[in-house]
This record gives C-alpha cells, structure tokens and sequence, in this order.
C-alpha cells in the first residue's frame, strides 16, 4: 500500500500555515523597515561626525565655535564644504524635504524654520540650523540643530522613523536636543527616556526625543 496525505489533511495543513503567515511576516516586515530606518540614520550620523571632525582638525582649532561656526551662513557652509550635495533648496524645506510629516502617533507637525535645506548624494535631506544663540541671550550648547529625513522626500515622512531633529554640539557629538537648557553631550540615558516620552512619544516639538531613545537602546528602533 502506498501511503499519502488526503485532501482534507492538506488543506487543513495549509490553513495552520496561512493563519502563523498572516499574524508574523507583518511583524517581521515591520522589524525589517524599522532596521532599514536605523542603518540610513546611523550612515548620515556617522557622515556628519566625521564631517565635525575634519572640520575642527581643518580649522586647526578646538571645537566647532572656535572653527568659526557662529552663524547661519556658516552652519550652512559647514554642509556645503563637507558633503556631496545634489539639490539645493534655498531659504526652504521643501522640496527637499516632504510637504508635511506627521509624529509617530499621529499628528501633524509643522512649525520648522526655512532655512536652506539640502539633499545629500545618499538621498538624505539635511536642513542645518545655527543654534547657539538663543533668544534674550539665552545660551545652548549645540552648535547645529540639524534636520534629518534619511530618505529625502520619500515616504513614511514620520518624526522617529526617517525624520529626526538632532544637535551637532562644540566637540563634534550629535545627540539630543533639550530646549531653553544648555546641558552638554552625551545626555545621561534618563535625560534622554525623559525627552522620548516628553517629545517624541507626544508628538510635541517636530522631531525632539526620537534620537536619543535610539542611542539608548543600542542603535535598535524599540518604539
């Protein structure tokens, strides 16, 4: 006698496979894009660090204020002398970056000064701020508040996954951004879980916080 499945055995067999597929593989496609996200933030974290340290070491100074970063004018050259840029977009976000991004939870966010933003050749979207001076005086410690979307203007267009708002502070670190108080990097890991669940997770403040939770978890997307 030859031994065989039947027909019901089969479709019975297909059916336990079709339900595991459908309740994993969009968790492991969500896993994966959430990777891919990570690789292109870190490869433009890693291009602006040692575009930092090359233009310190250039300078023949110290730190990025002493190089003569002390303006918008030389925030934006410190972009245009250090990377390969392949679109321009003068006094503006767009179309360099997307029209209009949302937070992770939802909402709409807006609120960004149009300085000139750039597209890099690795189809990243950069939009370097000068940010040391503050308004009544008030001092930071970054140097750059730099504007990231790691696709350019390509979709999801979501603060978190490839937008992210990002300090480039005196010594060439890129970490957080804490508004209105001048700390300096590396930010303590419960500075930065303060400033996810404040910004990031809230939606508050474009961009703020996502960053951080990054560092702190080891270079994974865990949200």
């Amino acid at each position: 006698m030859k031994r065989a499945f039947t027909l019901s055995e089969v479709l019975v067999t297909l059916g336990i496979i079709g339900v595991v597929s459908a309740m994993t593989v969009p968790t492991l496609m969500q896993n994966y894009q959430r990777k891919s996200y990570v690789t292109q933030l870190h490869k433009v974290y890693n291009e602006v660090q040692q575009a930092a340290v090359h233009y310190i070491t250039e300078k023949n100074a110290i730190d990025l204020i002493e190089a003569g970063i002390n303006s918008q004018a030389k925030a934006e050259e410190f972009v245009t002398s250090n990377f390969k840029i392949v679109q321009t977009c003068t006094n503006s976000l767009t179309p360099c970056f997307a029209d209009s991004y949302k937070s992770i939870n939802g909402t709409a966010i807006a609120g960004f000064n149009p300085h000139t933003s750039y597209v890099l050749a690795s189809g990243a979207a950069v939009r370097p701020g000068y940010y040391f001076s503050g308004k009544g005086g008030a001092s930071y410690q970054s140097v750059i508040n730099l504007l990231i979307d790691i696709n350019g203007k390509q979709g999801p267009n979501i603060q978190g996954r490839d937008f992210f708002n990002v300090g480039v502070y005196p010594n060439g670190v890129i970490d957080e951004i804490e508004l209105n108080n001048p700390l300096s990097p590396p930010f303590s890991k419960d500075l930065r879980e303060e400033l996810f669940n404040r910004n990031c997770l809230s939606g508050k403040n474009g961009g703020y916080g996502c960053f951080g939770k990054i560092l702190n978890d080891n270079w994974e997307m865990t949200y």
